[in-house]
């Protein structure tokens, strides 16, 4: 009895006070639904929601299903599942909206187990998954690189019917590229019935990153000529560039750069770096500095990327100047930053520098990596200071691995110390046993200091364990086509127009030598 007047208590019209985004208060009554609602859509932290969440418990409105959306929607925004799983599991009753919005949740904020775990009770419920599930539940099995899961809710989307859905048919295509099944997104991708922008930038963002840099840049022209396509915006275009940076598409690059200008889109720091990077690999490092110059709110990538263009081109005295800048805007350098600058001391031969670089990433509070130690054994081995590279080596605080040892060998093989060549070998054949350079590079130098059994040994090792040096290729863009191509490789389709051209060239070689 005490229990029903207690319940009955708190349902009593009371009049509460009313918090305000402003810090004004109000004293009325709550007459329904929609001020709470209304409130919690004013709402800007995590205090004033609790505030009110506090009001609606106390005013009976916690097993409103309006008033409990808005709830942990609002808890969602800011990061807080805990409350809004909370506010989900006391609910009697949940509709669709519901389990959509917690399962959004987790696959925006994580954990992202839990939206595969919720995606499985509400299955379990018996409710009826819809076309805004599964883009979230898919979205959290990409993050997570789930790809066993992700691939049985493909199963159920294919037997609900809505393998044919636009937005269903997107997230799939975004979650097989992050679980690096790039054919699958492909084959997803084909049978998308109509494809809008997301469509395009999901598959072209597939061969990027997944390094299918010339599939990336052929879909972007088929996206172009496609006449039911939309125009490509800022996203295609910070999606495409990685590619061309890859690529070295120069023409490609400026013909991006020139769809900027014309269309007065924005060069914000996304497109900047991305211009930026592909001009490097190009080598025009004058409009990658043209560009840096443009990029209105340059941040540390930005940064990073013109580091790096002045470095890997021998500006080595450029790179650390824009350095300077960067901790005089007040910027914080991160790890990236300074190893940009230690391989550019590394290619001029700046010791000294790359010395007192090392040495100030613990005044930025930077923490040195395998690749930092890395980079500083191959400035001090290129050098020739080989004790000093193994005395660092020894120091580490991390354990060396195959970049470090693969520096020693390389500052080994420059120097031709072969007793420390074959220690750094000696570890490398355990941490990178599938690297034919490690193995060619020791034979090498057995040959060049004529110990032929050891030579053959090594090369013996190579055949032994069915280890295959990577084949060289080479590259040419000709009318914005990309062709690679390799040593007696005969697989063009105009090979026999091109050895034709190549057998003249050498034959007008040979009488230019005779003339001489």
């Amino acid at each position: 009895m005490h229990g029903l007047i207690r319940q009955a208590e708190l349902r009593i019209p009371f009049t509460p006070i009313r918090f305000f985004t402003d810090g004004r208060t109000w004293a009325g009554p709550y007459r329904d639904s929609y001020d709470y609602t209304h409130l919690l859509q004013k709402c800007k932290g995590t205090k004033c929601v609790k505030k009110l969440h506090c009001q609606i418990i106390t005013g009976g409105y916690e097993q409103n299903r309006f008033v409990a959306s808005k709830l942990v929607g609002k808890y969602c925004e800011s990061s807080n599942m805990g409350y809004a799983r909370k506010v989900f599991d006391s609910l009697f009753e949940r509709d669709i909206f519901l389990w959509n919005l917690i399962i959004q949740g987790y696959a925006n904020m994580g954990p992202n187990t839990e939206a595969v775990s919720i995606y499985s009770e509400m299955r379990l419920a018996g409710i009826c998954v819809n076309q805004y599930t599964y883009p979230f539940v898919l979205k959290a099995c990409g993050v997570s690189g789930d790809k066993k899961n992700g691939q049985v809710i493909h199963g159920h989307v294919v037997k609900s019917g809505l393998d044919t859905d636009l937005f269903v048919g997107n997230a799939l295509v975004a979650f097989y590229a992050k679980c690096q099944e790039v054919d699958m997104s492909r084959k997803v991708f084909d049978a998308i019935p109509q494809r809008d922008l997301v469509s395009w930038n999901s598959m072209i963002s597939s061969y990027a990153v997944n390094g299918y840099a010339d599939a990336a840049l052929t879909l972007f022209r088929a996206m172009l000529r496609d006449p039911a396509t939309c125009a490509p915006d800022n996203a295609t275009l910070v999606t495409v560039l990685p590619a061309c940076a890859q690529a070295a598409a120069i023409q490609l690059g400026f013909w991006i750069h020139s769809y900027i200008i014309k269309t007065s889109m924005e060069i914000d720091a996304a497109l900047g770096s991305g211009l930026i990077s592909m001009y490097a690999n190009c080598g025009r490092v004058n409009i990658a500095r043209d560009v840096f110059d443009r990029v209105s709110d340059k941040n540390i990538v930005v940064w990073n990327a013109i580091i790096r263009c002045y470095g890997m081109h021998g500006y080595a005295d450029e790179a650390i100047q824009m350095f300077s800048r960067l901790t005089e805007s007040g910027l914080q350098p991160d790890g990236l930053i300074f190893l940009c600058l230690l391989s550019a001391c590394s290619h001029a031969g700046m010791v000294e520098k790359g010395r007192e670089l090392f040495a100030r990433m613990e005044d930025y509070a930077v923490e040195k990596n395998e690749e930092h130690y890395a980079c500083m054994v191959d400035i001090i081995g290129r050098a020739g200071y080989l004790e000093e590279a193994v005395a660092i080596i020894e120091t580490m605080p991390v354990k060396p691995r195959k970049n470090v040892y693969g520096a020693l060998l390389g500052a080994c093989r420059i120097h031709n110390n072969i007793e420390l060549a074959e220690e750094a070998a000696e570890r490398l054949f355990v941490l990178d046993p599938d690297n034919a350079g490690r193995y060619i590079i020791l034979a090498k130098m057995y040959e060049d200091a004529e110990r032929w059994e050891d030579s053959a040994r090594v090369r013996k090792l190579l055949r032994e364990r069915k280890i295959k040096k990577p084949i060289g290729c080479s590259s040419i863009e000709v009318d914005c086509v990309h062709h690679t191509f390799g040593v007696e490789d005969e697989s063009h389709p105009c090979k026999d127009q091109i050895f034709d051209a190549l057998e003249r060239l050498d034959r007008i070689m040979g009488d230019e030598l005779v003339e001489m």
